[in-house]
């Protein structure tokens, strides 16, 4: 299983079996990366640029950006963070509080860490990111506890989601300013 720089578990064996597709990855097979961060690694945008800014890890041939042929470590700028706001592992959904310093109910929880590229190791180098509640974010840095163990969310996750749920319904319900505010 995968670790973190400080040892404890990720909770997956290959980071890449979470990947969907790159952050920089356009529709039409182009890395966004070089076009618009070619000051960060100029020969990189350079041979980027002479083939039309073609994906490193998308043949010109594949037309399916989620394609099992895809070969994401092949990239030095590869990252993949995300954006659905729901557990990966049990299944929460986010509730946010708009105007409340509360805790949130998700958390980004990283399989790999973005690092230099060292090809003598076995390591991975780039910035993979999923969300897990906070329980089940514990569970996995705490035991040997998986992230694609099939798992119903924590009663207490499910108490804080309905609380929140609660409070919003409650701020929804109509009241008029003259009650709220009564100046007497």
């Amino acid at each position: 299983m995968s670790h973190t720089p400080n040892g404890t578990p990720v909770g997956v064996d290959d980071p890449y079996d979470y990947v969907d597709r790159c952050d920089y990855l356009t529709d039409d097979g182009r890395c966004r990366y070089a076009i618009e961060h070619a000051a960060q690694d100029p020969s990189f945008a350079r041979n980027r640029r002479a083939e039309d800014y073609r994906c490193l890890a998308v043949s010109p041939s594949e037309t399916d950006a989620g394609s099992d042929a895809i070969e994401w470590r092949s990239c030095p700028h590869f990252r993949c963070r995300n954006r659905d706001r729901e557990c990966s592992r049990c299944g929460l959904e986010e509730r946010r509080e708009a105007h409340a310093d509360s805790r949130p109910l998700l958390e980004e929880h990283h399989l790999s860490y973005a690092s230099e590229t060292d090809a003598t190791t076995d390591q991975p180098s780039h910035e993979i990111t999923i969300y897990l509640c906070r329980w089940c974010h514990a569970k996995i840095h705490n035991s040997w506890a998986r992230v694609a163990d099939e798992v119903n969310p924590d009663p207490e996750a499910l108490a804080a989601r309905e609380g929140r749920r609660s409070r919003e319904r409650a701020e929804f319900a109509f009241e008029s300013a003259a009650d709220r505010y009564d100046t007497e």
